[in-house]
Parts: C-alpha cells; structure tokens; sequence
C-alpha cells in the first residue's frame, strides 16, 4: 500500500483558530497518527475519507489520487474505497447483526432483508465469528462484538484502506487490551491496510508499524512502535 496526503486546512470559530497543515508519504499497511486531543488528529483522517475538503493539497492512495486542490479533483467518499470506523461504531439501532453487515452492498434506500443475507456479506459474518449473533441487535451484544460487526460492515466493501478513529476511547482498560490485542490479530490474518490515531502509547504500539506523532496541526516525527518507547525523527532531519 502506498499514501500520500499532503494538505492544509484553516479551521475557524468564534474563540479559536486551528490550522492543518500535516505532510507525510508511507507504504506501511499498519500506519498509526499518535498525538494528545486537539492536535488534528480526526480532522486528517476526515479529509482522507472525503468528509472534510481540505483548502490546499493533495491526497493519493495506491497512486489513485482522491484529492487535489489544483487540478479540481475531489473524489466523493463512497467512491474513495475507504471505510471510516468511528469511535461509537455508529451501528444502526434498528438493524441486525446481519443487516448491519450487508447494508454496504443494499441499492438505493431499502434496508437489507432481516431473514437473507449477501454471500459478500455471510464471508465476513464467518471470519468475525458473529454467526451465533448474526440475529441480534446492537443492544443485544458486547462491545467487543460490536467492534467486531463494525469491522465487519466496513470490510464487505473491500476497501483499500481501513481508518479507525479512536478505536477503544469508550472502552475500560480491561476491555481495552483486549480489543486492541483482537484488532491486532484480525489485521495480521486478513491483511487488510490499516490508518489508527490514538492518543494511547499502548494502542500505537500494538497497532502501528508507522508511526507519525503529530502535534498542533503538523506532523513532528516519524518512527516505528518497534522502538521503545518510540523515537521520532523530526521530518526537516529525514530525506524525502
């Protein structure tokens, strides 16, 4: 896999200003954004996701170029190939396990049949082990498992690219170790590229191979969770 996002982004309100102004190329499948709250974290993986227009810039995935200022291009987010995994999961109260899962792959405005189920979708239901739940409701199941269908609904669409916001912040920590060890392993079996930002060492050690610390809107260093604790070579020190 292979990124690039170079993009700016002035951010205005009536008692504060931030500006976004982050920069780095990778080709790790596992890349980890680490950095406290408020640092531009969520807004960068908003912008590669096609839910923020950054003011400037460029943005290409696999040589596939998603945005660029310049030449006015702007890839709406359900053509990006790219699955957002928010904080909360966002799963649909009202849906099953199982529609949860097919609900990618649903034409137009109806919801997916509660008693049938798409191969693409039954795939993953098997390789998450949410068979035995695929008829439950979100509020029938574990945190855990909800991460698990949320993991799930994002794959079925085979994205190039997984970004995961925040992944366990509403977890406790018992739980939270856990999760991150489950993660760590679903990503190792299926291979799938991943982007995580969390202000958790812990996560971004289990989780990232490419680690960028990012700071006020900018990028600062560049390392790998192999090191500990990781060091950050500052990017005016690496060559391009």
């Amino acid at each position: 896999m292979s990124m690039q996002v170079s993009i700016r982004k002035r951010m205005t309100s009536a008692d504060r200003q931030f500006s976004l102004d982050i920069a780095f190329d990778s080709d790790s499948r596992r890349i980890a954004l680490f950095g406290p709250s408020g640092a531009g974290k969520s807004l960068t993986l908003r912008a590669i996701a096609g839910l923020l227009m950054p003011d400037s810039g460029r943005i290409v995935l696999n040589d596939r170029t998603l945005f660029d200022a310049d030449a006015g291009i702007n890839v709406r987010p359900q053509e990006r190939r790219v699955a957002y995994l928010f904080q909360e999961y966002a799963l649909f109260p009202h849906l099953t396990v199982g529609q949860n899962i097919a609900f990618g792959l649903s034409k137009g405005w109806r919801n997916p049949r509660r008693n049938g189920t798409h191969p693409e979708a039954v795939r993953w239901i098997d390789a998450f082990g949410l068979r035995e739940i695929v008829g439950n409701y979100p509020a029938e199941i574990s945190g855990g498992q909800k991460q698990r269908v949320a993991l799930a609904r994002a794959l079925v669409a085979r994205p190039d690219i997984v970004l995961l916001d925040e992944p366990f912040s509403a977890l406790d920590p018992a739980l939270r170790s856990r999760m991150r060890a489950e993660l760590r392993a679903l990503q190792a079996s299926l291979d799938v590229p991943m982007l995580v930002i969390s202000h958790d060492p812990a996560d971004v050690e289990a989780l990232g191979d490419h680690v960028l610390e990012i700071r006020d809107g900018r990028i600062f260093g560049s390392g790998t969770s192999k090191q500990h604790p990781p060091v950050y070579a500052p990017l005016s020190a690496r060559v391009a």
